[in-house]
């Protein structure tokens, strides 16, 4: 038997926290282990439940979520953070990112991501909301290369990889990448190389390419 997913959620609502606790619960493998109303417990409340999954509001009282994400940065916590946030501002979740969460939701759509986002944090990957990666997305639409209308499904790749493909075929630099995602230098590269070993591309020149022929950019 698979062991389940434990998530902790640090919120100074109960209301919330009473509401995304019901919702995850519903999932068979998800098993809410605890809560914190309160940021100065957060990192013990966690570390005690052996939580696999934090979902951290920034929020929080006393201590915000920026300051606990900090000390579980500082301290190599082994936990996965998701930030659960009212704002949508770009500078706080460049912020958050650098700090080592590997999630940003709004509150507003919370209940209609919050699954996805936990399976997809878990199994290593980087969730933002809908909302969220275009706010992103626009920080560099305004290239003309770029299709505005690309749509690409492709069963193999994530959401972020594709984004990492029309970056890498824009000719930016892996600098540039993680600065736009708000991601690390060492992620835009582990991404390059997964991307490459899943679609089979040996080079630069063959992201490009494939970019072309799916029309993720102009000629």
């Amino acid at each position: 038997m698979t062991s389940p997913i434990k998530i902790h959620l640090a919120d100074d609502h109960q209301v919330l926290i009473d509401g995304l606790s019901n919702l995850l619960k519903t999932v068979s493998n998800f098993e809410v282990v605890g809560s914190s109303l309160d940021g100065t417990t957060v990192y013990h409340d966690v570390l005690a439940d052996e939580a696999d999954i934090l979902i951290l509001d920034i929020s929080m009282p006393k201590k915000d979520g920026i300051e606990t994400l900090k000390e579980f940065n500082e301290k190599q916590a082994g936990c996965k953070v998701i930030i659960l946030s009212s704002y949508d501002d770009l500078k706080i979740i460049k912020e958050v990112m650098k700090l080592g969460a590997k999630g940003y939701l709004t509150k507003n759509c919370a209940g209609e991501n919050i699954i996805e986002a936990v399976e997809a944090v878990y199994q290593g990957q980087e969730y933002f909301s809908d909302a969220i990666r275009e706010k992103i997305f626009n920080t560099f639409k305004d290239n003309p290369k770029l299709n505005q209308n690309a749509v690409i499904e492709n069963p193999i790749l994530s959401p972020r990889e594709i984004e990492i493909i029309i970056l890498i075929a824009l000719e930016y630099s892996g600098k540039e990448i993680s600065e736009k995602l708000f991601i690390s230098s060492h992620t835009v590269e582990t991404h390059r190389k997964n991307i490459m070993k899943k679609l089979n591309i040996k080079s630069t020149i063959g992201l490009v390419k494939y970019a072309l022929k799916n029309n993720l950019i102009n000629p």
